[in-house]
């Protein structure tokens, strides 16, 4: 079947307008590791999908899911070792304070699940968010999603945002990095403000820890565990929303590592099951026993022993493997390289990240800033003619984004890095 059967077929059973990649989508039928194949036995290197973290049809993970698929799956109300022999293990990963988990099968209900247990907890209802924040899709997270470019009626009244921290569109120029800290600071402590003066009790703060929705940004330094005194010291309880940052993806476990802050919840999720749906919030056991006593909370598909599994699993392969470090190593040799086109390529205005997951601001013009998501956009397109997947984000759409699976390698990098600078000429000398 041709792609424009293909498509017309999507839109009549899926919706037109359903979300997909590419001027020209493309139809895989099979991934292995770094790679994905398509329907002609075309191969492109994955370099924008986290959730197999560690690699498409990790055999060590589908042999876990198997053999745990044909002994037993069952929901969550009966007792079972697997899934709490993988709790153990994943609260031994975190910060001491993280001792207990509440399963889920998506990024979206672990944040919905934290949300409501800072609720429980503080007996607060409001929240701050960064002003570019994506958590989830359902009704009361969506509330997070970019207030900045809501409309008043839409925007939620326990919901108040500041402008995300960041060193490249700073909201003041030619201030030491101390004092950037301070001026964005001085906005998280305004959104608290703001709830206070509408007598709406602070429950917490929800952030990516390393801002991934937000582009990446090269953040203060002290910002986080800054903020997160400011919040505490408010009533509130701080949410670290791990859905991107965590399972190694910074070269640390966790992003908030990276970014220097322990959290009071955690929610985890894409990686986790590397394609299994797999996701949770992990707390102290004094708030996840307090969140039991008031809120009825079950899920169906969630704790169940087939996540455990492949959660088990995913944990294996990243130990065994050392990715953590490989992580680290790839990733800082692939920032290098990309940032030296920033010499040739006007466009390229900034190269940041942590571990593998890079975001390169595209731009009209570096004097100006002035972004260039469609740009961004021919840059994507080019890359996948050439075999290579990756895609675009941001608030202002303009972010070339990278995050392939944690099994990249130097050698893809080297593949990648030629594959780059063909493009970038193309569009430079265009």
């Amino acid at each position: 079947m041709t792609a424009t059967n293909l498509m017309a077929r999507r839109d009549h059973l899926l919706g037109a307008g359903a979300p997909i990649f590419y001027e020209r989508p493309v139809n895989i039928v099979r991934g292995e590791g770094v790679w994905l194949y398509d329907d002609s036995g075309r191969r492109y290197l994955d370099m924008y999908n986290n959730v197999p973290c560690v690699g498409h049809c990790h055999p060590h993970v589908v042999e876990a899911m198997h053999n745990q698929a044909q002994t037993l799956n069952v929901h969550s109300r009966y007792l079972n070792e697997t899934v709490l022999d993988y709790a153990e293990r994943l609260a031994n990963l975190h910060a001491d304070n993280l001792t207990s988990v509440v399963f889920t099968c998506t990024g979206t209900e672990a944040n919905e699940v934290a949300l409501e247990i800072a609720r429980a907890v503080t007996g607060g209802r409001g929240f701050i968010c960064s002003d570019s924040a994506y958590h989830g899709n359902s009704a009361e997270v969506s509330k997070f999603t970019r207030v900045s470019q809501q409309t008043d009626g839409e925007k939620a009244k326990e919901i108040r945002a500041f402008p995300f921290p960041q060193r490249y569109r700073s909201i003041q120029e030619g201030v030491s990095d101390a004092e950037l800290a301070e001026l964005y600071l001085v906005e998280v402590e305004r959104a608290i403000d703001g709830l206070r003066t509408d007598g709406i009790p602070l429950a917490g703060m929800l952030v990516c820890s390393i801002f991934a929705n937000e582009g990446l940004p090269s953040i203060p330094c002290e910002f986080m565990p800054r903020a997160s005194e400011i919040v505490r010291g408010a009533g509130g309880l701080v949410i670290a929303d791990e859905v991107q940052a965590g399972f190694c993806r910074t070269g640390d476990w966790w992003g908030y590592q990276t970014t220097g802050y322990v959290p009071d919840i955690v929610t985890m999720g894409k990686p986790m099951g590397n394609g299994m749906p797999v996701a949770g919030a992990a707390a102290t056991s004094a708030l996840v026993d307090e969140f039991r006593r008031k809120k009825r909370y079950f899920n169906t598909f969630a704790a169940s022993p087939l996540q455990a599994a492949a959660g088990m699993a995913v944990i294996d392969v990243v130990e065994n493997e050392d990715l953590a470090s490989s992580v680290e190593q790839v990733g800082k040799y692939l920032r290098a390289e990309l940032s030296k086109f920033q010499t040739s390529c006007e466009h390229l205005a900034d190269v940041r990240g942590h571990g593998l997951f890079i975001g390169m601001e595209w731009v009209q013009d570096r004097e100006s800033k002035r972004p260039d998501a469609d740009g961004a956009g021919t840059v994507v397109n080019l890359l996948r003619e050439r075999g290579f997947l990756i895609g675009s984000a941001g608030p202002l759409g303009n972010i070339l984004k990278i995050r392939p699976p944690l099994v990249f390698a130097k050698e893809h990098a080297d593949l990648f890095l030629t594959a780059f600078e063909e493009c970038i000429g193309q569009v430079e000398y265009a």
